[in-house]
Formats: C-alpha cells, sequence, structure tokens
C-alpha cells in the first residue's frame, strides 16, 4: 500500500482505550493519511469489540468518514499490507489479571500486573502471543511498524527484539505523565519543557528536566523529594518518598520504584484496599463495565471524559503522536521502548530499554545517556534487567528452572520454597494461556 494511504491494525480493538486513539487519528487529519482502520479482536472479547467499533464509527462518521473502519475476527486479513499495527491486547482478560493479584497476595506478596509476580505472569501469556502475530506480520506485512502498549512494554518489546525481524517499538504512558508533571511543577506551557529519561519499562530515571535553557533537575529533585504529587498518576493513591533516599539518588525515579523503594508501605495499602474495594484488577473490572454501558449510548460521538479514569491515560494519543512521527519524519523527541545499543552504559546491548529517542522516518534513535554515578541505581536497574531477560526467555521456552531463577530474582518475590509454590500455582491456574509450558503437565 502507498504512503499515501494507510492501514492502520489495532489488535485488541474492543480495549475500551480505542476511542482515544481514534480520536488522536482523526485529530491528525492533515498529517496523517489513515484510509483503513481494521479492529480485531478475540471471540471472547467479541461482544466488548462490538460496542466499542460501534462507539469508533459514530466518531468518524461525525467527521466526514475520512476511513474506513473494518471490524474482524480474522487477524490475518487485518494484517495483511498493513503499514502500522498497534498491539494493545490482554490474554486472558481482567480476569487473569485479578488471577495474578490474589495469588501473590495471598503469599503475603504485592499484586500488580506488570512487576513483581503479576508482571512475571502477563508476560508469560502475552510473549508467545505476540510472537505469533509477528510471525503473521513477517508474512503479510513485514515492513510494517509494530507499536506495542500491551504490558509489560517493555519485556513484550524485547521479546520482539529478540525472537523476530519486525521493527518494533515500545509505548508506556508514564514518561508522558512525568514530562506534564515536570511542566506543572515549573508551570510552563505545554511543550515548553523537556526531560530526557533512562532506564527500563516502569523502571526510568528523570535525567535532565530543560526549560528556557536551563537543566531545573536540582530544582525538582529537591520538590520531588518533598512531594511527588504533580509526578503522580490519576490511579496511583498518594505515597511520599524518604527524602535523604530520593535526593541521594542524583536523579528522579518515576512512581513505580515505590514499589522498590516503598514495598511494606505498597503492601499495606493494597490489603487495606482489597478489604474494601477489592484489588486493582476488580476496579478496573467495574470500571470497564461502566465505560461499555456510556460507549452503548447511541448519541455518544466522542471519547468520553470518564475514559481518563482507566489509569491509562496518553498511552493511545502517544502511539498516534509515534506513527505520525514515524510517517512524517519529524524528528521530534519521544520517550520509548527500543534496542539499548550502548544508549545505556550499563545495560546489555541486545536488550531492550526506555530511553529517550528522536523519532525519526527511519524510526527511534536512541539519545545516550552518561553513565550513571550512583551504585544504589546501577545495582537495581541490572537486577531488574537480569529479572525481564529470564521471564522473556522462560517465555520463550517454556523452561520451569529459569521461570523460577527469574521470580527469585524479582525484590517483590519471596525466596525460599515460596517462590516454587508461587511459579506453581500461577502456572496451574494459567495453563490454558502457556502453551509453552504443555510439556510440565504430560
Amino acid at each position: 500500500m502507498s504512503k499515501a494511504a494507510l492501514k492502520i491494525t489495532i489488535i485488541g480493538g474492543g480495549s475500551t482505550y480505542t476511542p482515544e486513539i481514534i480520536e488522536g487519528f482523526i485529530n491528525r487529519l492533515d498529517e496523517l493519511p489513515v484510509k483503513e482502520l481494521w479492529l480485531v479482536d478475540c471471540e471472547a472479547g467479541w461482544e466488548k469489540t462490538q460496542v466499542v467499533a460501534a462507539l469508533v464509527r459514530r466518531m468518524v462518521a461525525k467527521v466526514g468518514n475520512p476511513f474506513t473502519v473494518h471490524l474482524t475476527l480474522d487477524r490475518q486479513a487485518a494484517l495483511a499490507q498493513a503499514d502500522y499495527v498497534c498491539t494493545q491486547f490482554r490474554v486472558g482478560l481482567i480476569p487473569a489479571r485479578i488471577n495474578d493479584e490474589r495469588t501473590a497476595l495471598k503469599y503475603d506478596m504485592i499484586g500488580q500486573e506488570t512487576n513483581g509476580v503479576g508482571g512475571f505472569a502477563k508476560a508469560q501469556r502475552t510473549i508467545p502471543v505476540i510472537l505469533d502475530i509477528c510471525r503473521e506480520m513477517e508474512r503479510l506485512c513485514p515492513d510494517a511498524w509494530l507499536i506495542n502498549f500491551t504490558n509489560p512494554s517493555g519485556m513484550v518489546t524485547e521479546a520482539v527484539l529478540k525472537h523476530t525481524q519486525i521493527k518494533v517499538v515500545g509505548l508506556c504512558n508514564v514518561p508522558v505523565l512525568t514530562e506534564k508533571g515536570v511542566e506543572e511543577m515549573l508551570e510552563a506551557k505545554p511543550g515548553e519543557c523537556q526531560i530526557q529519561v533512562a532506564g527500563l519499562n516502569h523502571f526510568i530515571y528523570v535525567r535532565h528536566a530543560w526549560h528556557q535553557g536551563q537543566d531545573k533537575l536540582p530544582e525538582l529533585l529537591e520538590r520531588v523529594a518533598q512531594d511527588p504529587g504533580a509526578l503522580r498518576p490519576k490511579n496511583i493513591p498518594p505515597f511520599k518518598w524518604d527524602p535523604d533516599q530520593i535526593k541521594n539518588l542524583g536523579v528522579i525515579p518515576c512512581c513505580y520504584h515505590r514499589y522498590y523503594y516503598l514495598p511494606d508501605d505498597i503492601m499495606q495499602h493494597e490489603l487495606e484496599h482489597e478489604r474494601r474495594e477489592g484489588t486493582r484488577g476488580e476496579v478496573v473490572a467495574r470500571l470497564e463495565e461502566q465505560l461499555l454501558e456510556r460507549y452503548k449510548d447511541p448519541n455518544l460521538d466522542i471519547k468520553p471524559p470518564e475514559l481518563a479514569q482507566r489509569g491509562g491515560t496518553y498511552y493511545s494519543d502517544a502511539a498516534c503522536e509515534l506513527i505520525s512521527a514515524i510517517h512524517n519524519d519529524k524528528r521530534t523527541i519521544m520517550h520509548v521502548n527500543v534496542r539499548n545499543n550502548g544508549a545505556i552504559k550499563e545495560l546489555p546491548a541486545d536488550c531492550a530499554v526506555e530511553v529517550s529517542c528522536v523519532i525519526t522516518g527511519n524510526g527511534p534513535v536512541p539519545l545516550n545517556v552518561e553513565p550513571f554515578a550512583n551504585p544504589a541505581i546501577v545495582g537495581l536497574l541490572r537486577l531488574m534487567k537480569a529479572f525481564e531477560e529470564l521471564t522473556v526467555d522462560a517465555a520463550v521456552t517454556g523452561d520451569y528452572g529459569t521461570a523460577l531463577q527469574a521470580l527469585t530474582l524479582n525484590p517483590m518475590v519471596r525466596k525460599g520454597p515460596v517462590s516454587r509454590q508461587v511459579l506453581d500455582e500461577l502456572l496451574e491456574i494459567n495453563a490454558p494461556y502457556l502453551p509453552q509450558y504443555a510439556h510440565l503437565r504430560r
């Protein structure tokens, strides 16, 4: 297909986030010539997908139907000759997330879908599927870009980088929210600030924060050490860093570092939240039901403001901007998951990292960052990358020992026989989604 007429495929088209990505395409009609949009999903999510697709068609009709919307269960038809493929699917749907959270809490561990036990389990379910999708892309649209915001985004991106030939970029909304929080703290207008981040998905540090030609990092670090509120997504409850620890780092940690710096506080909060409202997954399930009821309104033809409550704000718009930046060779700076290639000197060259990149017509070009001087950062960064590498390897091979090593390494997982108990339970409850481990069940 000509670059003048783009075919874009969204795998996981039934996601309640889909209206945001459609809004992003509509807002960029003058720079992104989308002609075909394909929404593809699975049988289990088909009813939800039809509701979402109906809203999408109303949104597109409102602006004069600039592109056609296709709805299908046929993934290969959706992928054929696609220019960009966006992945936002959840293997096992919300119930799988809830099972992960409850399994972790059962063994007195933090239950979170991208960190610790939950992140490990989600990667095991997701990576076999993403690799299947990539094998189909290699046949049907080998030149397409894969824009992934399926969690855990960093590990999914690493699996694609190491085991396929597909061009891939992983996305996360945490850097976007961080940049907007920096603008708020500095009372700057949108676009006036530029940050540089480096690390892993849900494990980044702000290395620089420029405003009006000055690096405001020292000022911001002092303020964040006292109150990280402006850099906190809406779905994360208020918390406080230990000021001395944070200032000693010399860089600003992202909100997800609280799972490693404040685990006892987070565990207590999760237990209290579970008693009052259920796990986060159960809260999300209720939000999804409310959103879908809202989407059914035949008069609704815009992205509803209630979607902001889901916690993934800016994911989809960032995907649209990334596609536009590649298509138009914008050479703007975005913070994405890519192959390291020496950008972060403390990590392997072939691994996936989340860093600030210049987005060109040939894809992202990572910006090198100065070495991390603090051993407290380097040690934890290398440990988490080792966990990610082992998790990806286990998801690909189905090797039990590798899976056990991965879980044992993670700081959020209790050690000893309990690690094996948790792994065994995860493999049992997720068996329908883990073909790579089938040999263990014979």
